[in-house]
């Protein structure tokens, strides 16, 4: 996100300057609003599974792409040790004016401390970008958990939005990954430099995890073809 057009959102909103959402689209679908309330939603607000995952979340923590910083300050409200990281500046800020203690601005894949608890929530698996790259990532978030450590990722599977009106599934077989998507962001007349997302689903997770010596475990399904994994 090289213009960090979703930290000036923040930003805008944390200061009560915000006087649109921010739009977000792919190559498969059309324009999406996303809400900026959304991204400071209270715990009662979040969907199923990311409240599953918070209270599932113990020791020392990492929030990856931690947005606003809701998920942080859920759990160091709770008395946790969290750590929030984004590639966005004005995420990062927002956190810290929110009142997140630990903050740092930089990538997963640039992170090297430890942790007992490694959260990748809202589709968790988009920082992964591409197919080929999800092992690189995992070794990497691998090596940054703690002995009896856990991943707790959720992703949704989108092969059904390339189901036609009979139930078959059609895809150009020369295509990469189905999961694998361009996503656009624009807010205030102004678009973001588009960039790589992954949808993931379960079965594609499970081998990749295995290829790296991690165990897979689904912990919970979403009514909208999302889940919930741990990874340990």
């Amino acid at each position: 996100m090289t213009k960090d057009l979703f930290g000036n959102a923040l930003l805008d909103f944390y200061n009560g300057n915000a006087t649109e959402d921010i739009i977000t689209s792919t190559n498969i679908s059309d324009e999406d609003i996303l809400p900026l309330d959304y991204l400071f939603r209270s715990y009662k607000a979040m969907p199923v599974l990311e409240q599953k995952a918070l209270k599932l979340s113990k020791g020392s923590i990492l929030d990856v792409g931690s947005g606003a910083g809701s998920h942080s300050l859920y759990l160091q409200d709770k008395g946790l040790n969290v750590k929030a990281i984004d590639i966005s500046k004005g995420a990062i800020t927002v956190c810290k004016k929110r009142g997140v203690k630990h903050t740092e601005l930089h990538s997963i894949l640039d992170e090297t401390e430890t942790f007992d608890t490694i959260l990748l929530l809202m589709n968790g698996t988009g920082i992964f970008q591409t197919l080929k790259d999800v092992p690189y990532y995992l070794k990497h978030i691998k090596s940054l958990m703690n002995p009896n450590g856990q991943i707790l990722i959720d992703s949704s599977d989108i092969k059904y939005m390339f189901e036609d009106e009979d139930g078959g599934f059609w895809q150009d077989m020369n295509a990469n990954y189905y999961g694998e998507l361009d996503y656009f962001l624009s807010y205030k007349g102004e678009s973001e430099t588009p960039m790589k997302w992954l949808y993931l689903d379960f079965n594609t997770l499970n081998i990749a995890c295995a290829s790296v010596g991690l165990k897979c475990e689904m912990l919970a399904e979403g009514e909208h073809f999302d889940y919930l994994a741990k990874l340990s």
